[in-house]
């Protein structure tokens, strides 16, 4: 079955975004193709000039180098199999057009031109759906299926066909939904004289409900996770779960592992439910995973984005205030929030968080903390930890009592970044300034 040289193909039509269906049938026809050795082609189906655009076809391009899917041969890739847009193929579509005319498989009826489909079982032998039967005796249920129309142009099943014959792919991986059309494309390649590819079609993406994801549907478009801060090598990764498995109960696995373990008959049978909730969770063990250049780079971004100004601090300070932040956040958009405080001396406070923690009894802890931290030698974690700690200790309370209003007044919330290691990144004068403030303006 897989006996190199493996060649797959992934042919998107541009007629709109990149679906996530159609990204998970590049994705595993990608690991086929990397895990044998083989060769993946990425072909655009573009005969369908009333829906076609070229922005489409950049979005597809660049969906699927986002996602990393590199591509053999096709556009911008090159290859001797070429061209790789079916609306530059018609005088290959017109010779296979007549070799079946000479062997008087096809007819015309009404200025288009209908192939004779044989009336007869057609068994379609499936590497996940096994073999499946068809039985096309009857015209009125399957009638000779249209290849060319009256005005010339083609239908696509026939160029579907001779393209992948042209370009000898040897697998076929491809949606459920294309499992119906199946027999007449064997029926095409028996007529042509040329053997049929393997075929693997792979199960539909499912909503929550059971219905199928849709182009209509939330989610279901590629370039809503490119552009909603999602991290691509947790796309693939979640794209590699929906109906693949590695067997062994693991969810998180880089793609160079799912590379070497992916096998077709790992695909399940059954429809993929999408769980959005299972992709926003993968998304957080990536994002704890991110490189110190990465994350910084991710978060500057988010913060500009947000109209907060890193420009105009050191650029240490910046990196230094945002790697506080790793494996504390999944998404890159939560940094303005999490770690605007950082880039700003207007803090606002809750006012619960108030009433709680900048009580008169805490006035003088606060007031005697700050003047420990005034006198530390060095302002940094360790020193900054054991003066709370030594302070607290000394007051007859515990850390906490210490801790929740000093963050409180240093960044206005109660949950964000290591205390000891914002109050170093802060710096000395910030921090006492800030709970300078505190001290004037909130407590009782």
């Amino acid at each position: 079955m897989t006996t190199n040289p493996i060649r797959v193909r992934f042919a998107p039509s541009p007629t709109g975004y990149l679906h996530v269906g159609g990204a998970r049938t590049a994705l595993f026809n990608w690991l086929f193709a990397r895990h044998h050795g083989g060769t993946f082609v990425l072909r655009i189906e573009d005969t369908d000039d009333a829906r076609n655009t070229g922005a489409a076809v950049r979005v597809i391009v660049d969906g699927l180098r986002w996602l990393g899917l590199d591509w053999d041969e096709g556009p911008g890739a090159g290859g001797d199999r070429g061209p790789y847009f079916q609306s530059q193929r018609g005088g290959i579509y017109a010779e296979y057009l007549d070799r079946l005319k000479t062997s008087g498989h096809v007819y015309e009826d009404g200025g288009s031109v209908r192939f004779r489909l044989p009336r007869e079982m057609v068994v379609v032998p499936d590497l996940v759906c096994g073999d499946v039967a068809f039985d096309l005796s009857d015209a009125a249920i399957h009638p000779d299926p249209t290849i060319r129309r009256p005005d010339g142009s083609w239908i696509f099943h026939f160029v579907n066909v001779v393209d992948d014959a042209a370009m000898g792919i040897t697998h076929v991986i491809r949606g459920e939904d294309h499992l119906s059309n199946t027999p007449r494309h064997i029926a095409l390649y028996r007529a042509l004289g040329i053997a049929p590819p393997h075929f693997a079609h792979i199960p539909l993406i499912l909503n929550p409900d059971g219905s199928k994801m849709s182009k209509r549907d939330t989610g279901a478009a590629l370039e809503s996770y490119q552009t909603g801060g999602y991290l691509p090598e947790a796309v693939v990764n979640y794209l590699c779960l929906l109906g693949w498995s590695p067997k062994d109960n693991r969810e998180k696995l880089a793609t160079e592992e799912v590379v070497r373990l992916f096998d077709l008959a790992n695909i399940n049978r059954k429809g993929a439910s999408f769980d959005a909730a299972k992709l926003d969770w993968l998304q957080g063990e990536y994002a704890r995973e991110l490189s110190d250049d990465r994350l910084v780079a991710l978060g500057r971004a988010a913060l500009e984005e947000a109209g907060v100004r890193p420009e105009g601090f050191p650029e240490d300070f910046v990196r230094a205030a945002l790697l506080t932040c790793k494996g504390k956040f999944r998404f890159a958009r939560e940094l303005p929030a999490y770690a605007g405080f950082y880039f700003t001396d207007e803090l606002s406070c809750d006012a619960e968080a108030v009433a709680k923690h900048f009580v008169a009894a805490n006035r003088p802890r606060v007031e005697a903390l700050r003047e420990r931290f005034a006198g530390l030698p060095a302002f940094d974690c360790a020193s900054v930890e054991a003066a709370i700690k030594e302070c607290a200790a000394s007051q007859g309370v515990k850390a906490g009592v210490l801790v929740h209003p000093v963050r409180l007044a240093c960044t206005g919330a109660t949950v964000g970044p290591s205390l000891y290691h914002l109050l170093e990144v802060l710096g000395r004068d910030k921090v006492l300034a800030r709970m300078d403030r505190a001290l004037a303006s909130q407590w009782p």
